[in-house]
């Protein structure tokens, strides 16, 4: 088993680099996140990893540790339902605000992209929805090379894409389903910290930040979602998961779903 002194090492730096809640008590965790990393690095054991981070390994190497430890769970379509009214409900909505500009779509902590390349899909099918620019963001530059790349195993495209889809966007590349070119050129990607200050990436008309929080310790949470507030432009939705907590500066938007609007200022 990993020392215990190791395991609140690994807790201490995911917090303070990352704002994540590593419960250092949680020793398969850790090891199951961390030993990917220790092969790729020739390190002979997730111990030999930690030992090197204590003691002066290079900071692309901490970065990386930080990066598996939040590594998140996404899927195709999680949530048909959401994605069918943000296509069919909130987007139109935004687009009739925006006259004509284009509606600006971030996806923050976004992964392997399956989630926004659900969204991207449907736009690309869609009638009349307007201009459309769609970005994502992650801390991890391996989640997002995946991402760029379109390329999925076939357990990743079984995960909730349904089979419709599949054909209509996707080609057989080997063992892979490779993205169409038109669906992947709707996204721009960028490498982002929400801890860090967000207001250089400009305001977006819908932010979609879902099963983030609940990662992240309290006052990190807090910190996130006084970011985003920041960067969601007037009249604009923040999408959450079902079990995240929006705080006292949003309010719902929609009674069946977990969306959320910046609360309005005081005269």
């Amino acid at each position: 088993m990993i020392p215990a002194q190791d395991r609140a090492y690994v807790a201490a730096v995911s917090l303070e680099r990352a704002g994540l809640q590593v419960d250092p008590e949680k020793a398969y965790l850790i090891d199951s996140r961390l030993a990917p990393l220790a092969r790729r690095e020739c390190f002979s054991s997730v111990e030999a990893l930690i030992d090197a981070l204590r003691h002066g390994a290079d900071d692309r190497l901490v970065w990386a540790a930080v990066e598996a430890m939040a590594l998140p769970e996404t899927e195709f379509f999680r949530d048909h339902r959401v994605f069918a009214e943000l296509v069919e409900e909130v987007i139109p909505v935004l687009a009739e605000r925006r006259q004509g500009e284009p509606v600006r779509i971030w996806n923050a902590a976004c992964g392997t992209g399956q989630e926004i390349y659900s969204l991207a899909m449907l736009l690309a099918d869609a009638r009349g929805v307007g201009k459309m620019e769609l970005f994502a963001s992650d801390l991890s530059e391996r989640s997002l090379e995946k991402a760029q790349s379109g390329r999925y195993s076939q357990f990743e495209v079984q995960r909730g894409l349904p089979a419709r889809m599949l054909v209509r966007h996707f080609e057989k590349d080997g063992e892979w389903f490779a993205l169409s070119p038109r669906v992947r050129q709707m996204v721009r990607w960028r490498r982002l910290n929400l801890m860090d200050e967000l207001d250089r990436i400009g305001q977006f008309d819908l932010i979609l930040c879902r099963n983030v929080l609940g990662q992240l310790a309290p006052e990190a949470a807090g910190r996130v979602l006084e970011q985003l507030e920041a960067v969601l432009a007037p009249g604009g939705a923040l999408l959450l998961g079902p079990n995240d907590r929006a705080g006292k500066a949003f309010v719902r938007a929609a009674p069946d779903m977990a969306l959320y609007a910046a609360m309005p200022t005081a005269a």
